[in-house]
């Protein structure tokens, strides 16, 4: 059984996450200890719970641990196969970082994935970052998924629902191109339907000054738990998204995603920094290449792990950090 210590590097749940899902892929079981330790709440949230219990659903893997509060759990995986499952944070917990974890697993037999929780949430991408960034940037493998949004759920509310199905795939390699779509959501819920317009509005009279570009714009208001909104840009693998709160305005939520954009932009790479280690898994597992601008703890985290589990990448850092396998 592989020792794995979880408060290595950035610490958090992202090591958890993907220990599980490298268990499963690989068939090593995997001993996380201090889990969370140096964080303000150690140890498992619900999030992490979740997400450990979606990964042990598709590979009907054996846990012990998987409690919230837990500073230790085992992971033992079994055969991977097509599964359909329901999985309920019990919080605003992301959505999105559940379906991280669940879903190179589920790529092996495909299957489908229904979430409670957050669809937008701080320290989270949003779910919209997910269908417009993160699915493209995988190539073949990102059109054989389909997420359905079904309800938004906000922090701290949460309350949204989302439904996500993979189809069998053998990945194909990492190639980033230099093309792709470009856009701007903003949506809200239990909010007047002038917040989501004001948060489009604003967003893209910046991307247009700074570009020159008029990026289309979608706006989707809905009725939830609780009221919130959120705003995602993005233009090719480049991405960012801002969420609102109480006394932040609408205009300050469109102009957080539409800079957090540009910044990405002109610093350069292939991807943004966020999708720099989200895609480090898929690279190990089918090769290719991509670049970002900074190597990110979150980056360096994960490569740490994928070298334990015999999973290396090869690291170049010539002014732009290029990832290859």
């Amino acid at each position: 059984m592989l020792s794995i210590d979880g408060s290595s590097l950035e610490g958090g749940g992202q090591i958890i996450r993907s220990a599980v899902a490298l268990s499963a892929v690989t068939g090593i079981p995997v001993e996380i200890i201090r889990i969370r330790e140096k964080r303000s709440k150690p140890g498992l949230a619900h999030q992490h719970c979740a997400a450990v219990r979606a990964v042990a659903g598709a590979c009907r893997g054996t846990v012990t641990g998987n409690l919230p509060g837990s500073h230790s759990l085992t992971f033992s995986p079994g055969d991977i196969v097509r599964q359909d499952l329901s999985v309920d944070v019990g919080t605003a917990g992301s959505i999105p970082l559940v379906i991280q974890a669940w879903l190179p697993v589920a790529l092996v037999k495909g299957g489908s994935l229904t979430i409670s929780g957050g669809t937008e949430v701080p320290f989270s991408p949003t779910i919209d970052y997910i269908t417009e960034v993160f699915l493209p940037a995988l190539g073949e493998a990102g059109r054989g998924i389909t997420i359905d949004i079904m309800r938004r759920g906000y922090y701290p509310g949460g309350g949204g629902r989302v439904r996500i199905t993979a189809e069998s795939v053998i990945p194909s390699p990492i190639r980033i191109g230099r093309t792709g779509s470009s856009g701007i959501r903003s949506c809200s819920t239990n909010l007047p339907f002038h917040v989501a317009e004001r948060q489009a509005a604003s967003a893209q009279a910046f991307l247009a000054g700074k570009t020159g570009e008029v990026y289309p714009v979608s706006i989707q208001r809905s009725e939830g738990p609780g009221p919130g909104s959120s705003c995602t840009v993005w233009k090719g693998s480049q991405g960012s998204c801002a969420i609102g709160k109480r006394g932040l305005p609408a205009e300050d939520v469109g102009m957080m995603a539409a800079s957090g954009l540009i910044t990405g932009i002109e610093q350069g790479g292939d991807v943004d920094l966020h999708l720099s280690d989200q895609l480090l898994f898929y690279l190990a597992r089918a090769g290719g290449s991509y670049t970002a601008f900074r190597f990110t703890l979150h980056a360096k985290t994960l490569c740490w792990l994928l070298s334990l589990f015999g999973m290396p990448l090869e690291i170049r850092e010539t002014g732009m950090v290029e990832f290859s396998a």
